[in-house]
């Protein structure tokens, strides 16, 4: 059975659409029809946050606001949550919310464009965390910029809000059991199909049914947080019907003794505290993928299943080992990640099979593992050149190497030259110096307006002596090498 509405709250008021676009943007349907223009239009790709509202969506047996990027996020990605905007905000009375008012008072607010997406990210941030420290503050910010006031004022109001109101009173906290009965009686474990004069929109009902659906639509555009494909709509025009959103699926978390297994529809946000526990070497890179609405909207899956040479996650899982689990219908094959990726917009997946499942393997007590990220700026920016590397050494030699990078080719691409110029040689900075020239063996990266070919090249060059550094090199004679 299939239901023919796409069904989800607005605030206090249940939004029930049969009319639903493939490519409708929650920031198009706020705006136009229901005229809520809090929600700004800044830069139409997920970048600047003006846009920024929360969505709730059930989480097991609890409920988890998350802010995310209406300028991207498309309407029938919304089935089964709640829809929360800065209108919503305001008491019944009229009075400024604690974070309005916060932001008010220490003159948060310029020009007054972003701050809606800035009053959004901060109430995120408030209901889960009353009193933030400044690193907490702005990471959450991350995602929204402010090209007139500066950031000090703000940091400060997100400090001083819970001067003005506590968060546990706040309606999304004190009724939250409510609203997640709301939520869970939208719950009627049925297909959505809206078929309009735009394209078709399809919300499978569980795993199964996704098998099912792209089995029959092969040709779907398969959507999960939409922070790509978002841009293919707003800023290249695309036809992406018919569209399958997953978004609600394959979420699930397992970690064992060797390893872990994530569901393909696990958010950044959602694997970020697993990763810091048991990798922490990739913790500063989930900080910076994206902003914070990025993050939470972003999967892991995603970031695979696109085949970008620039995904921040693939490097550092193919050095770890990882392995995808692809299905069609319930036939299922175990891939390597690094024999995923063929060459530039071609990846080893049948037509009608999608990634279900990654799973990374954990480093080893004897094993050095780093990854590193260069690009432009150091928040919400897209990668330039990312190297990851997984090397043991036995009695000073090079025992196992697993060298991969992203943006020095047209997928993202082990360094195997490099890898062979390195194993079964002493770990020393001669044995660096010697393997360097092996990257022009490995990579022939190009120019573009994120670097030069030039520039990614001796990028890549340097970031494996800085591993070598950091995992106890002799600096000094480092130092000397060079200068001679």
């Amino acid at each position: 059975m299939a239901r023919d509405t796409v069904r989800f709250y607005l605030n206090d008021a249940l939004v029930e659409r049969g009319d639903v676009r493939p490519d409708e943007t929650l920031l198009d349907f706020l705006r136009l029809e229901k005229m809520l223009r809090g929600t700004k239009e800044g830069c139409a790709e997920g970048d600047c946050g003006a846009c920024s509202v929360l969505v709730g969506r059930l989480d097991g047996e609890g409920l988890v606001y998350e802010a995310v990027n209406a300028c991207i996020r498309f309407v029938g990605s919304l089935d089964g949550t709640h829809v929360v905007t800065v209108e919503h905000l305001a008491g019944r009375d009229g009075a400024l919310h604690p974070v309005q008012q916060a932001m008010v008072d220490y003159h948060g607010s310029q020009c007054g464009f972003c701050t809606p997406g800035f009053v959004i990210s901060l109430y995120g941030l408030w209901l889960e965390n009353p009193n933030p420290s400044v690193p907490e503050v702005e990471r959450a910010l991350q995602g929204n910029l402010c090209r007139c006031t500066g950031y000090a004022p703000i940091v400060r109001a997100a400090q001083s809000i819970s001067s003005y109101g506590q968060a546990a009173e706040d309606a999304l906290n004190a009724e939250r059991e409510a609203i997640r009965a709301r939520l869970a009686g939208l719950r009627d474990g049925q297909r959505v199909e809206v078929r309009s004069a735009g394209g078709t929109v399809i919300v499978p009902a569980d795993v199964d049914d996704l098998a099912a659906v792209f089995t029959e639509h092969p040709e779907a555009t398969i959507i999960a947080g939409s922070t790509d494909v978002g841009l293919w709509v707003t800023k290249f025009m695309r036809d992406i019907s018919p569209v399958v959103f997953i978004g609600h699926l394959m979420r699930e978390i397992s970690v064992s003794g060797e390893a872990i297994t994530f569901g393909a529809g696990v958010s950044y946000t959602q694997a970020f505290g697993v990763i810091a526990e048991h990798i922490p070497q990739m913790r500063e890179l989930f900080e910076r993928i994206g902003g914070a609405q990025v993050r939470n909207m972003g999967t892991i899956g995603g970031n695979i299943a696109n085949g970008s040479p620039i995904g921040d996650t693939p490097p550092p899982l193919i050095a770890l080992g990882a392995s995808i689990t692809l299905r069609k219908g319930d036939a299922r094959r175990v891939v390597k990640l690094e024999d995923f990726f063929i060459e530039y917009g071609r990846q080893d997946r049948a037509e009608g099979e999608f990634v279900e499942a990654v799973t990374v393997p954990l480093p080893r007590a004897d094993e050095m593992f780093a990854t590193y990220k260069i690009s432009k700026r150091r928040e919400e920016d897209i990668t330039a050149t990312l190297g990851a590397f997984r090397v043991k050494v036995a009695d000073g030699v090079v025992a196992e190497a697993v060298i991969a990078y992203g943006g020095m080719a047209g997928t993202p691409k082990r360094a195997n030259a490099v890898e062979a110029a390195l194993v079964g040689k002493p770990w020393t900075m001669e044995t660096i110096a010697a393997a360097i020239p092996a990257f022009e063996t490995d990579y022939q990266p190009l120019t573009d307006w994120r670097a030069s070919a030039d520039y990614r090249m001796l990028a890549a060059r340097n970031l494996l002596r800085r591993f070598f550094i950091e995992s106890g090199g002799d600096v000094a004679r480092i130092v000397r090498h060079e200068v001679a």
